[in-house]
């Protein structure tokens, strides 16, 4: 067991951690407050490398592991989680899905611009009422000979408002069940597809979050990502990759406000000497960087089976359960830790505890990876 970075490893990390000093910081808050989705960032990080981090170079990726893309989002994390959730999208969800069950024409017009940045990419699986329920697909894609004809409606879509390139998920065969199930490639301007207004959200303000609408939008033949019926293993197998991204910023996230807590408790003084010298705060932080630290390996042994080729549901819904729950538990301590100036903007704590919350939820809630654990372990 080796659980030292490789030189590589530390190249990439400290270039991730130089970028969200000098360019992710700088007017965060102001994002946050503004909902302001971060463009000419997204573009710089395109440019880095960070929104196609394990896309095969031939595609136009950076042909890095797993390992690598959670250094990246933890880092991204720490200070921005609205531009790591950009980036967690692009990469596990939309450049996975067609790296992995793409045709090779599909991957020469779509995942060369997603892999460079291009492109931002938006995964659409989500409806109102199939959420948690994957298999209740509303939306259909009926076949017509040579096209799709699309109709339905997607909510809490990621990137929604700025995306260029649209996975999505509809039913084409009822009777069929999951296995009537399709994955689609939509492209912005596709006559009939409408984006609706953006979500007015407690965390993540950064990043867009939009309801779609499909109303006959025709989607060619070619379009469709797989075999026919293969929709449904397409998207679990996606999110099962999703989750090793969802875990990394919860992570990250966490380590955030566990650094800007251990800082100010060495800066702020109380009863005539700074507070962590009072064993209530230290014993805090010890709390926080223990359970973080768990955190840690639960999500590196996720990116470890996945870059070792082995089955990562289990783990990877285990680091996003656990992560996703340190996150939240240690970002409110953080506040706690700050006090009063813990409840205001310029600490940048409460943004940490308002992001915190909805890893809990999105890529399948807390509950949905108790689910995936609890057969896992039943079967083994």
């Amino acid at each position: 067991m080796d659980f030292s970075l490789s030189e590589e490893h530390i190249m990439i990390r400290d270039a991730a951690r130089d970028f969200t000093q000098t360019e992710l910081l700088p007017g965060v808050i102001e994002r946050d407050n503004k909902q302001q989705f971060p463009k000419e960032l997204v573009k710089k990080m395109g440019d880095l490398g960070f929104m196609g981090i394990m896309v095969d170079p031939k595609y136009g990726g950076s042909g890095m592991d797993a390992i690598s893309y959670v250094l990246i989002m933890e880092e991204l994390s720490k200070i921005d989680a609205s531009a790591s959730v950009i980036v967690s999208v692009n990469n596990s969800l939309v450049c996975y899905g067609l790296q992995a069950y793409g045709s090779e024409e599909q991957k020469q017009k779509y995942l060369t611009k997603l892999a460079t940045g291009e492109f931002v990419g938006a995964f659409c699986l989500s409806e109102p009422e199939a959420g948690s329920d994957a298999t209740s697909q509303k939306t259909t894609a009926i076949d017509k000979g040579d096209y799709y004809l699309l109709n339905g409606t997607k909510n809490w879509i990621t990137s929604g408002g700025r995306a260029d390139v649209y996975l999505v998920i509809a039913q084409t065969d009822r009777d069929k069940g999951s296995h009537g199930i399709n994955a689609f490639i939509v492209e912005r301007d596709t006559e009939g597809f409408h984006i609706g207004p953006k979500e007015d959200k407690l965390g993540i303000r950064g990043s867009d979050t939009h309801t779609l609408q499909f109303n006959d939008v025709k989607v060619p033949k070619e379009n469709r990502i797989g075999a026919n019926g293969s929709g449904f293993r397409f998207a679990m197998k996606t999110l099962s990759g999703g989750r090793i991204g969802i875990a990394s910023q919860a992570l990250g996230i966490a380590q955030g406000a566990y650094e800007l807590a251990l800082k100010y408790s060495k800066e702020r003084k109380a009863f005539g000497t700074e507070i962590c010298n009072h064993q209530a705060i230290a014993f805090k932080l010890a709390d926080m960087y223990t359970e973080i630290e768990a955190a840690r390996h639960l999500v590196m042994k996720a990116a470890w089976d996945k870059d070792q080729g082995k089955n990562y549901d289990k783990s990877s819904a285990m680091a996003k359960l656990y992560a996703s729950k340190v996150a939240m538990e240690h970002t409110v301590e953080a506040v706690q830790i700050h006090g009063g100036n813990g409840f205001v903007k310029e600490y940048h704590v409460e943004r940490l505890m308002r992001d915190a919350k909805i890893t809990q939820i999105y890529e399948g809630t807390s509950e949905i990876q108790k689910i995936v654990i609890s057969r896992s372990i039943l079967r083994d």
